[in-house]
């Protein structure tokens, strides 16, 4: 069975003044679409990617249908510990406070195991993992010293849970991200901060089709109930319920956004 995608939501002001930092945010992928859906939802968005030029291209697109004070964007490479806490300061000057944070920020690709070089393995690693690690800290400690209160959502994937051919590095880090998020949300409940993650099976955008071929996207999408891809936009929808007072009770939690089967 294949069926077509829903009708978009519209927003409903969930977070109306609230402000969120969301890293790989430039282009179409989950992390654009999450930018833009928590801004029809009313927050303030600061954007941040590891490519300038496409991310100077979302904020001025975002910017024209949100306007210059609701939309900023900061150049950061999650690598870099000193990039990260630029992100951070600029995000608690602009705004004045630090609400949710969406740690987007991953790095795939596919390699067998026993031809993968050392540098390979660790540049995924440091990036959707370590990336991951750094934001999330320099949140909580804002979070913190603010007196508390606050949302992280990381991005995990179905494959930190499922084996996938190629993709042992990706998947290690997904499954850390996965660790990371229950033990950070033990560790931030005490001060009132909710760490949850989300775990996507397949959302198509323009760069997944860029490097991944098409007899695997397709085998991917056999997999999926739907008989289709999720849509970005459908990934950040659960990312904002997760950023709202709609799921006040949970921390600590991986949601599938996912329809595939074994």
């Amino acid at each position: 069975m294949t069926s077509a995608p829903p009708p978009y939501v519209p927003g409903h002001r969930l977070l109306a003044g609230r402000t969120a930092v969301v890293t790989a945010a430039a282009g179409a992928g989950i992390g654009g679409a999450t930018a833009r859906r928590l801004l029809e939802e009313g927050a303030s968005v600061v954007l941040s990617d590891a490519h300038a030029r496409r991310l100077k291209e979302s904020q001025a697109e975002l910017t024209a249908g949100f306007g210059v004070d609701r939309v900023s964007s900061v150049p950061c490479d999650v690598t870099e510990e000193t990039q990260v806490t630029a992100l951070f300061d600029h995000a608690e000057e602009r705004h004045g406070r630090l609400d949710i944070v969406v740690n987007n920020a991953g790095l795939g690709g596919t390699a067998d195991l026993v031809d993968m070089p050392d540098e390979q393995w660790d540049k995924v690693l440091d990036v959707t993992l370590n990336g991951t690690f750094r934001c999330t800290r320099a949140a909580l400690r804002r979070m913190k010293a603010a007196g508390g209160g606050g949302v992280i959502v990381n991005n995990a994937s179905v494959i930190g849970w499922r084996a996938q051919k190629g993709q042992s590095h990706y998947a290690a880090a997904k499954a850390g991200v996965m660790a990371l998020t229950r033990c950070a949300a033990l560790e931030a409940a005490e001060y009132g901060v909710r760490v949850n993650a989300v775990s996507p099976s397949l959302a198509m955008h323009r760069h997944l089709v860029k490097v991944t071929t098409p007899e695997l996207l397709d085998e991917l999408t056999s997999r999926e109930a739907f008989g289709r891809c999720a849509e970005p936009w459908e990934v950040a929808n659960v990312i904002v319920f997760l950023a709202s007072a709609y799921s006040s009770y949970m921390t600590g939690e991986i949601l599938a956004v996912s329809s595939q089967h074994p």
